[in-house]
């Protein structure tokens, strides 16, 4: 079938069964961490052989929607009912890519941050109170987690302010080159001041300093930005 516009896309019949299991997760109410049936029993169930179904299986674990355990079983997977999902097969970032990233988090942590100080939500502020302190335990003990720490501070700030779409983007780009987030660490070079920063955020969201949140957010990310850049960028 074609349109004015080009040929319309059919969907496959992979594509259509990763879409029927998505759809029976919902039905049974699973949640992430829980068992589905086996290939064998979901083949059956919708009337295709293994290796049909096997393939429909392997496009949602690529995803991260279903998990695979060796000699277990198959589980729903963390990213199940998400909306936005991130690639997990992006090569590693040049220190320009690197750069890019911090000035797209410039443009949406502020308005993020500045929302998480008004609605100020009690265990969210906990979490975050939680992490400031797994921070500071890193720092002063040379934990290697720290980079990992700092970026769990960032999305639990988005998760602060209360719009799950939101953090699901900051999510994915926090996540979009995780293990860069180590770079970014190392290239700014200055854990102690970083952690500082770290640590006035949370006071002001604690605080619902809404404007001043604001402004220390983008001052913090620009100035990650500026220590990153290549010379001469």
């Amino acid at each position: 079938m074609t349109t004015e516009s080009g040929p319309i896309a059919r969907p496959t019949l992979s594509g259509s069964l990763a879409e029927a299991v998505i759809r029976m997760i919902g039905d049974a109410g699973l949640v992430a961490g829980e068992r589905i049936g086996p290939q064998r029993d979901l083949a059956a169930r919708f009337g295709v052989a293994v290796p049909t179904m096997r393939e429909a299986l392997r496009r949602l674990e690529g995803m991260g929607i279903l998990s695979f355990r060796h000699g277990s079983g198959i589980y729903v997977g963390e990213n199940y009912n998400r909306s936005v999902l991130p690639n997990a097969v992006l090569p590693p970032a040049d220190r320009e890519r690197l750069v890019e990233l911090v000035q797209a988090r410039v443009l949406i942590e502020p308005a993020i941050a500045r929302q998480a100080a008004v609605v100020r939500e009690p265990a969210a502020l906990a979490r975050l109170a939680e992490l400031l302190a797994d921070a500071h335990r890193c720092l002063t003990t040379g934990d290697d987690r720290l980079w990992r720490v700092n970026v769990d501070l960032h999305r639990a700030i988005a998760d602060a302010a209360g719009n799950r779409i939101v953090a699901e983007v900051l999510d994915v780009i926090l996540l979009l080159h995780a293990e860069d987030q180590r770079r970014i660490l190392t290239l700014h070079g200055d854990p102690d001041a970083d952690y500082e920063e770290h640590a006035e955020l949370v006071r002001l969201i604690t605080a619902g300093a809404a404007d001043e949140v604001d402004r220390r957010m983008r001052e913090h990310l620009t100035d990650v930005a500026g220590a990153i850049r290549p010379a001469g960028g």
